[in-house]
């Protein structure tokens, strides 16, 4: 009798240690950035329903700071040597979203994907054109190449353009610069990530305010050496990040050609409206990746509506997240291991 009861308070302090780590408001994005994280946390607390001012600035700071050379400008050039930003917003309460794909010259890349979301009745604008709207809002155009962003590319020419993301060209990719043409033959598929703890592509924010308002953003430059024109999966409604405030939401980073394939943001909501935890969620859509591209790179960050939070990830030992909420302030980074599925 005394076993079984002791168990029961074993199992009661159990759930209560549990239901506190769930808590709102919160902030929470991808990778070790605690500035980020901070600001998004001190703007949520200014009052009122501040999600969406807390995501934006918390992005901004990503940008100004340049996380990683990841994110903002001066990072990630591509072939041509030039720095180019994608970001979005989607709003859990609306089910709206606002996301710029491919823009030159403008720096605060995430202010123009929520005048996409608050001044359009679109959801997603590219390229030179992307640039023209943003500066009919004041925005600045300003140069987005850096001294090192722009060395960088040089050291990639001189290492005969690798890596890139041609196949089935001529001459051969691997050991030559462009300009290409189709080859008369299929090359051998390179499986090997181009992606690293070094090349991953976004700050994912999810921000829950604390009457429940859930939305969630990215940020970033994109890939190295990128082909110019391309986009990941980081303004891609679904696949960078996904909102719904009445379950939750999801932030996804990594090799965003592979991971844009299998909306795993999307799914990992979905997850949760099936009755998954963030845990479970998270882990379903870094396996249903996983199983068909064993050495992808890429993590996922879900909470549900109520602040439990859960990640996972595959291609490098651990990946960082940070949380920012009122027992941590100025953020808090955490680690969850990744599964290896290169042996399986």
């Amino acid at each position: 009798m005394q076993f079984k009861m002791n168990s029961k308070i074993i199992i009661l302090l159990l759930v209560n240690i549990l239901v506190c780590l769930a808590e709102i408001p919160i902030v929470i994005n991808t990778w070790k950035f605690q500035h980020s994280a901070q600001k998004a946390w001190s703007v949520l607390n200014e009052g009122g329903d501040s999600a969406l001012d807390a995501l934006t600035a918390g992005c901004e700071v990503c940008q100004n700071e340049q996380c990683d050379f990841t994110v903002g400008f001066g990072g990630s050039p591509d072939e041509n040597g030039e720095t180019t930003l994608d970001a979005m917003i989607f709003d859990g309460d609306t089910m709206d979203m606002g996301a710029v794909g491919g823009i030159r010259s403008i720096k605060n890349v995430i202010k123009v994907a929520r005048h996409v979301l608050e001044r359009t009745e679109h959801s997603l604008l590219v390229g030179s054109l992307a640039t023209q709207f943003a500066k009919s809002f004041g925005l600045p155009k300003e140069p987005l190449a850096t001294n090192y962003s722009l060395n960088l590319w040089r050291e990639w020419r001189l290492n005969n353009c690798q890596p890139n993301f041609w196949k089935n060209v001529e001459p051969d990719p691997k050991s030559k610069c462009g300009p290409y043409k189709p080859a008369n033959f299929e090359s051998e598929s390179d499986v090997a990530s181009k992606f690293d703890t070094g090349n991953h592509d976004t700050i994912g924010m999810i921000v829950i305010s604390r009457r429940g308002h859930v939305v969630a953003g990215t940020s970033t430059n994109g890939a190295k050496f990128k082909i110019p024109g391309r986009v990941g999966d980081s303004p891609i409604p679904g696949a960078g990040a996904y909102a719904d405030s009445k379950i939750g939401a999801a932030a996804a980073t990594g090799d965003g050609d592979i991971m844009m394939r299998f909306l795993p943001s999307f799914l990992a909501v979905e997850q949760l409206r099936l009755g998954a935890s963030p845990s479970k969620a998270a882990k379903i859509a870094i396996t249903r990746i996983a199983e068909r591209y064993p050495k992808f790179f890429g993590g996922i960050v879900v909470t549900d509506n109520k602040g439990e939070i859960g990640a996972a990830c595959n291609g490098m030992e651990k990946f960082p997240f940070t949380v920012a909420n009122e027992r941590f302030p100025e953020g808090i980074t955490k680690y969850v291991s990744c599964t290896d599925y290169t042996n399986k």
